[in-house]
């Protein structure tokens, strides 16, 4: 007071409290208390106001303090006239902010209602941090009492009753504001005047009993998410999970890749098991070249033929149940009159078997066993009836290899093909009006079946054409090159039962000797015979038809004839009576004649 400034309370220091009127020393609290105290103090009492002290609101044992539960300090009315100031108990003088000397400054900042110390040092009465309480969620849904506005703890539970003079203020319901600094001390000849508070305080909500179990989570300080950068992130994140998922899906693949590969090579880890299709019926179309073979082959044998100076193999098929197998007569020739011939079934049964007739003529021979049952006789069918393009198939021993088939087309009809002349006068040619085909045969097949479709005989394998004239560079026999001819089986038919009948068999003739030397177009009839003869047999059928020697022959019932040998051939595919109509050209002019062939005897 004697510098002219106000008393300034230390923060951490209890506040003097004002005596009695009766001199007595007010009532100190524990130190367990919270102290009560001014905001500041005067020397002068005069024209100061009184100041209820702010109490805590009592609370159970329990309890927590609620937040803002520190009171802010209210004005109280000053006493009435003639009061004495700062009687009454508990009251506090304080000195008015206006009462200062003239020549004293006047204080920067205006008056704090709460009295707390200047320029924002904490003291002891500043209102306390709001502090959260989470409201409770009761177990099982029951719902639990609300705590009183009061702070009477739930239950009815009594508080501690406050003491007198002072008086409870309501919570505020939002926080405190931030302690202002206190301005300076006014003079105490001025009473401060109370402040109206700026806000009416609303009561506090009930406090309920905090439940961790069910209180909201809640992150302080969270910061809320901007919508775009979490949509970059999602993004970010799904590219991370596309781009690791690829990586996996190849080194997964490299691996199974490299894992499969070695096993592959080395054979797995366990023994190897190949797939294989189920079993299924051996039985085959009739028509198709299985079935073909199953049938024919029961009724196809292979010849071994050795005699005493050529052994050779060829390829038979059974006639009839008899025994009687027909072949190629350079089949059988080997053997010769004291020869042997063994034949072998095609289910390996072999037996010996004669010579019944041969002819070289047609290159036709007829063999016979004894003693065999279960014979297989092949269906014979008609050569008139095929026509080139018919399929075929060809069964023999080529090279010794039995029950041989191939396959193929008929080619070519009335093929003219000469076949033997070894020995040179000519008796060991055989003249054929051959059905031509490419299916492959070789050594070893002749005498074999040509069959069609159906599984009938159309003819008998009986000569190839090689691309070296039938002979291979090292001496040996040459190969097919799909040029095979068979004797058409209407021919066989009637040879094969001539020689089985009588042994041999009978050519049809014209009665007239050809001049073989020719080489103009047609078949020129010879000046002289053998012999030095008639070149035309006298009464024979040719003098019958009126043919005379220089005649030349050019076709055969309306068939162009190039050669001799082709009328030759012309004329055995035909029986002995049979009725041909022949071209003869004479003197430069052409002439119809007709001529009834005959017979004569084979060798």
């Amino acid at each position: 007071m004697d510098e002219g400034k106000p008393t300034k309370a230390k923060w951490w220091s209890r506040p003097r409290s004002a005596s009695a009127p009766d001199g007595t020393e007010p009532e100190r609290h524990g130190p367990d208390d919270e102290a009560i105290g001014t905001a500041g103090r005067a020397d002068d009492a005069s024209g100061d106001f009184t100041l209820a002290a702010a109490t805590p609101a009592a609370a159970g044992p329990d309890s927590e303090q609620a937040p803002g539960s520190g009171f802010a300090p209210e004005p109280v009315p000053s006493p009435a006239p003639g009061s004495e100031p700062g009687s009454g108990p508990g009251s506090t003088a304080v000195e008015p902010a206006d009462a200062a000397p003239a020549d004293r400054p006047r204080p920067l900042h205006d008056p704090d209602p709460y009295s707390t110390p200047p320029y924002g040092e904490p003291g002891p009465w500043a209102p306390a941090p709001p502090v959260q309480h989470p409201v409770a969620t009761p177990a099982h849904g029951t719902q639990l009492p609300a705590a009183a506005p009061n702070g009477t703890p739930p239950h009815g539970t009594p508080g501690p009753t406050p003491p007198q003079g002072v008086a409870l203020q309501p919570q505020a319901p939002h926080p405190q504001p931030a302690p202002q600094p206190q301005a300076p001390q006014a003079h105490p000849q001025h009473p401060q005047q109370p402040q109206p508070h700026p806000h009416p305080q609303a009561p506090p909500p009930p406090r309920q009993p905090y439940d961790p179990w069910n209180a909201p989570l809640q992150q302080s300080g969270a910061v809320p998410v901007d919508p775009v950068d979490a949509a970059k992130e999602k993004k970010r994140v799904r590219r991370i999970i596309l781009v690791l998922v690829a990586v996996i899906t190849l080194v997964s693949g490299g691996i199974g890749g490299a894992i499969g590969a070695y096993l592959e090579r080395n054979g797995g880890v366990t023994d190897i098991e190949l797939p294989q299709a189920d079993p299924q019926h051996k039985a085959r179309a009739k028509d198709s070249v299985a079935g073909i073979a199953a049938s024919s082959l029961p009724g196809v044998v292979t010849l071994h033929v050795s005699g005493d100076d050529a052994q050779g193999t060829g390829t038979g098929f059974v006639l009839d149940g008899k025994g009687h197998i027909l072949t190629n007569n350079h089949v059988v020739e080997p053997a010769g009159t004291g020869g042997e011939i063994s034949v072998t079934f095609s289910g390996g049964e072999s037996a010996k078997a004669e010579v019944i007739g041969r002819d070289s003529g047609y290159d036709l021979a007829v063999v016979k066993v004894s003693g065999v049952r279960g014979l297989k006789p092949l269906p014979l069918g008609n050569s008139e009836n095929v026509q080139v393009g018919d399929p075929v198939v060809a069964i023999g021993a080529p090279f010794d290899l039995a029950n041989t088939v191939t396959s193929g087309i008929i080619s070519a009809k009335e093929r003219p093909i000469t076949a033997g002349g070894e020995k040179g006068d000519g008796s060991d040619i055989s003249y054929v009006d051959a059905l031509q085909t490419d299916a492959p045969i070789n050594p070893g097949n002749s005498g074999g079946p040509l069959v069609d479709s159906d599984s009938r005989v159309i003819g008998i394998n009986s000569a190839i054409r090689s691309a070296d004239e039938g002979a291979a560079p090292d001496g040996g026999q040459a190969g097919s090159i799909g040029l095979g001819f068979a004797i058409p089986i209407n021919q066989g038919k009637r040879v094969a039962e001539e020689l089985i009948n009588t042994g041999k068999a009978t050519h049809p003739v014209i009665g007239v000797t050809l001049d073989m030397e020719y080489t103009g177009d047609g078949a020129r009839v010879g000046a002289k015979g053998k012999d030095g003869g008639p070149a035309v047999n006298e009464g024979g059928p040719g003098d019958r038809a009126g043919i005379k020697p220089g005649d030349t022959i050019t076709e055969v019932d309306g068939q162009r004839i190039h050669s001799g040998d082709e009328l030759i051939v012309k004329i055995r595919a035909h029986r002995p009576k049979d009725s041909l109509e022949l071209t003869v050209q004479r003197d430069g002019k052409d002439r119809k004649v007709t001529l009834v062939l005959g017979a004569s005897g084979g060798n």
